[in-house]
């Protein structure tokens, strides 16, 4: 367990506030938040002794008047795509799925976070009732009321059994990807939420700061080993932070990066759950690669001092000059331009 001290002592100025106005102070909106962090779920490991690994931690929070907490993607399993399906198996690949939140196992913690006052975001694999196959995840408010669903929009890896690779990484063949960035009025603020590799993309925290996010939660299952290019393994918990607290201090956000880490299945897998300010400074992370609760206490009311001066979007952003992010897939060389 780690503590931090509250995230509200920097602050910003505009470099043009000569000319445009001192930005003032809002009032204060403060916000204890917390990581949970989770270790190696096994593939045999049930969902109601993961929950209750989860309620722990959820205890913890409670006991430290934590107001949410959020948990990684896919918590309530291992991460079942790096196993190759087809056909008949005994994998039994559907019972990775949810098939209805709360279901039988998750009504205790959704129960319990409602006694205790605390919300939560949760990431699981979701089967909906007309076939569907989703990385969501949800935001739950703290009188247990569902607010929000995400659905992954950046899926990574492959979607045929590749020979060469150690182990599989195969959410583009378990799964759907999501179709926008929603955010959500809730916790006294505008919550966005985006998984794993999600937050590897400038667009993810740009899109939901453009629906007025000020606090942005991550879950991810990130392996040490990255198979196309293993030069990149000894930079992934560098990597992992650089891209989570840029998207913070560019778009004046808090971000809470969770993780479920350690050694899975024979995957060793990045740990280094986190939450971030809206100066791009980690406030609060973890010590370990197992189940491991961290929280801060935050104001959303210091996002301002971003989003009101150095990213005042609406006076400095320039939509016009951008149009190859939303009409351009792959890059375009200058002498492919001249001959297309």
């Amino acid at each position: 367990m780690t503590t931090s001290p509250t995230a509200s002592e920097t602050s910003a100025h505009d470099p043009d506030a000569a000319a445009t106005g001192a930005h003032e102070t809002p009032v204060s909106r403060p916000l204890r938040i917390a990581a949970a962090q989770m270790g190696p779920i096994a593939r045999h490991e049930s969902r109601a002794s993961v929950v209750n690994r989860m309620l722990f931690l959820l205890e913890e929070a409670g006991r430290n008047r934590v107001e949410l907490v959020v948990y990684p993607e896919l918590t309530l399993t291992t991460f079942f795509p790096r196993w190759y399906v087809e056909g008949e198996d005994d994998l039994n690949l559907d019972s990775f799925y949810e098939t209805e939140m709360p279901g039988p196992d998750t009504q205790r913690l959704f129960d319990r976070a409602k006694i205790l006052g605390i919300g939560f975001a949760l990431g699981y694999a979701e089967l909906t009732p007309d076939g569907h196959r989703y990385n969501t995840q949800i935001l739950v408010e703290r009188d247990g009321s569902v607010v929000g669903k995400y659905h992954k929009v950046h899926l990574p890896g492959h979607r045929e059994y590749e020979p060469w690779r150690e182990f599989q990484h195969l959410e583009r063949r378990y799964f759907e990807p999501g179709h926008d960035f929603p955010t959500f009025e809730a916790f006294g603020g505008v919550v966005g939420m985006a998984t794993c590799n999600d937050r590897r993309w400038p667009e993810t925290y740009r899109c939901l700061a453009l629906g007025g996010a000020e606090l942005i939660l991550i879950g991810y299952n990130t392996p040490k080993h990255y198979a196309p290019d293993p030069s990149q393994n000894p930079l992934q918990g560098f990597h992992n932070r650089l891209v989570m607290q840029s998207g913070a201090y560019q778009n004046g956000c808090y971000v809470v990066g969770v993780a479920k880490g350690g050694l899975e299945e024979g995957v060793d897998s990045l740990a280094e759950s986190c939450i971030i300010a809206p100066t791009g400074q980690i406030v609060a992370d973890v010590r370990t690669e197992g189940d491991e609760l961290t929280w801060v206490d935050i104001d959303l009311a210091v996002c301002a001092n971003y989003t009101q001066t150095l990213f005042q979007f609406d006076r400095y952003r320039r939509p016009e000059v951008y149009t190859r992010i939303t009409t351009q897939k792959g890059a375009i060389r200058p002498s492919e331009e001249s001959h297309g």
